[in-house]
């Protein structure tokens, strides 16, 4: 009996002379860099290493473009900001121990905001495989386990004839939902050995679609169509999906309010008469979404920002869409539904009945006055207005890359980020340094629109070095830097805690000076001149720098009751 797909996979007679007579000269790193061509990549970061020559020759063999930075970690970052952009999976080239373990950082991030990052590392050559101290330089007793606890999954190879199905299975793995970072690791000697192989064509590696189970959404619609207060937490899993506008369309079918985790931002309109924007650190929030006897959580795991600390008591019944099967019901009891977003959102959609609350957009305005004031009374009003000054000074539709630092806690909730996955911050796994290497791989992604970097004095110094990255790809990226001296919100958190602060305060360089000695403009600027500078800076081509020396400050924490 003769399949459909049996006819597909029969190479043709120009096929079959190709690979029986593949060009000479390739090795093991051209089954790396073809396998990838083959999957549809057209962009590779990374950071050279001895092991990893082999690779990194064959990108010259390659179509493939490379962007190199100048440390593991913030090539990583790159990378998972160029997934979350293009929502393809990035390739990561990496060499040995510690130029593996360098990225570990930055792979957790990826994992935490399910990024889909392909990491290739090279490893020791074979005959060191196995545990064994044999003297290799860079060697580990175990490098996979050092990523097992931190990736998707893992793929070992041992042989080149094992490289284009590790590296396609990784693919896959890498963007089958949840999305998230992926490790491949080659020995050196696979790598360097010549290649008979033929040449690696298109393998298909089409991403698994994960579909909800039919009877739980049927059951979600009719709970939905029936409640009295129904709302709708959105997380990242919503902007990973690419379902905002099947979000929207649901929201307004139920007359559900929405509000959108730090993940998610952008997930549902700011200036929606349903949006109850991203105040999630406010008890007025938490109260409003303890209320609701259904509430929808899509695409969050309700984890310790998305649930004011773990101060959340829902009192009515929660609907959890989760891909991520760990994340289902791991802090609340609920309909728990593993699927995909935009396949669960799609679902309610057909299933669920219109239903019409005309209080509802009140309700919202209530709640949005009441956080409002709160604010208002904290004499917060430099905090805002840089805040303000940036949004003013932003394009549209440019993305921005925001580090841990305190303009950053203020943007998270009070920052509209005018359209879906244009707002991206480290708060998934909460490490420094995200902002301007991720802001790079986003203006390698989409080089037409400036995007936008905002860090503290402390995390820029994580990243300085990619200042030569930026300049020699002339990369449209605007650095914000908000030097206060130091760590502001560890200052400000021990300080509140213990009276005092220690190993917060920080020699630091003139940012400015630095940035020329890199061919890098750079301005030093004010609150007042804020807007203006950074306009101009964002629109100029090429990378700058904006330096803005001023000590802000948080609002009072709200998970407590008053």
């Amino acid at each position: 009996m003769t399949h459909d797909h049996d006819q597909v996979l029969r190479p043709t007679p120009a096929q079959i002379t190709a690979a029986l007579t593949p060009p000479s000269g390739r090795s093991g790193g051209d089954l790396v860099v073809e396998t990838l061509a083959g999957l549809g990549a057209t962009t590779v970061f990374g950071l050279p290493g001895q092991h990893a020559l082999g690779m990194f020759d064959a990108l010259r063999r390659s179509p493939l473009r490379y962007v190199g930075l100048r440390v593991e970690n913030n090539a990583c970052f790159a990378a998972d900001a160029y997934g979350r952009i293009t929502g393809e999976a990035a390739p990561l080239l990496l060499s040995t121990g510690p130029g593996a373990l360098t990225s570990l950082a930055a792979l957790q991030e990826a994992a935490a905001a399910s990024a889909p990052v392909l990491a290739i590392s090279s490893q020791i050559p074979t005959a060191g495989l196995g545990g064994g101290r044999r003297g290799y330089l860079h060697e580990l007793p175990d490098q996979a386990a050092s990523f097992r606890g931190v990736v998707k999954s893992v793929h070992t190879v041992r042989a080149q004839s094992q490289i284009p199905s590790a590296i396609a299975a990784a693919w896959r793995s890498a963007l089958t939902a949840p999305h998230g970072p992926v490790w491949v690791e080659i020995p050196q000697d696979v790598l360097l050995a010549p290649a008979a192989l033929p040449v690696v064509t298109a393998p298909d590696v089409t991403p698994e679609d994960l579909v909800p189970r039919p009877e739980l959404t049927a059951v979600a619609a009719h709970l939905l169509s029936h409640a009295a207060r129904p709302a709708i937490i959105a997380g990242g899993g919503v902007i990973r999906a690419d379902a905002s506008g099947k979000l929207k369309a649901l929201a307004e079918r139920l007359d559900a309010p929405v509000v959108t985790t730090f993940g998610g931002k952008g997930a549902f309109p700011w200036q929606h008469p349903l949006s109850m924007r991203s105040w999630l650190e406010d008890r007025h929030t938490t109260d409003f979404l303890q209320e609701a006897d259904v509430l929808l959580v899509v695409g969050s795991g309700l984890g310790e920002l998305s649930s004011n600390y773990h101060t959340f008591k829902p009192r009515g019944r929660v609907i959890q869409i989760e891909a991520d099967l760990g994340k289902l019901e791991s802090n609340h009891p609920a309909l728990g539904i593993h699927g995909d977003a935009r396949l669960a959102l799609q679902a309610l959609l057909e299933t669920v009945q219109e239903r019409t609350d005309p209080s509802a957009p009140e309700r919202v305005r209530e709640l949005l006055a009441k956080v409002t004031a709160r604010i208002a009374a904290q004499e917060l009003a430099l905090e805002q207005e840089v805040l303000a000054s940036v949004r003013r000074a932003l394009p549209a539709d440019s993305p921005s890359f925001w580090d841990m630092t305190i303009l950053a806690y203020w943007a998270w909730s009070a920052f509209d980020p005018r359209g879906a996955n244009t707002m991206h911050s480290a708060q998934g796994a909460g490490g420094l340094g995200y902002g301007f290497p991720a802001a790079l791989g986003a203006a390698v992604a989409d080089p037409a629109r400036p995007v936008l970097a905002v860090s503290g004095d402390g995390g820029a110094l994580y990243s300085i070095a990619e200042l030569a990255t930026a300049r020699q790809y002339d990369l449209p990226v605007t650095w914000l830097i908000v030097d206060d001296g130091g760590y502001g919100i560890l200052r400000e958190y021990m300080t509140d805690a213990y009276g005092q602060a220690t190993g917060t305060d920080l020699t630091r360089p003139d940012y400015v000076a630095l940035a020329e000695s890199f061919g890098v403009p750079g301005v030093r600027t004010t609150p007042q001149a804020l807007e203006s500078d950074l306009a101009e800076a964002l629109a100029s081509p090429g990378p700058s720098v904006v330096v803005l020396p001023a000590v802000l400050r948080m609002f009072a924490p709200t998970h407590l009751t008053g």
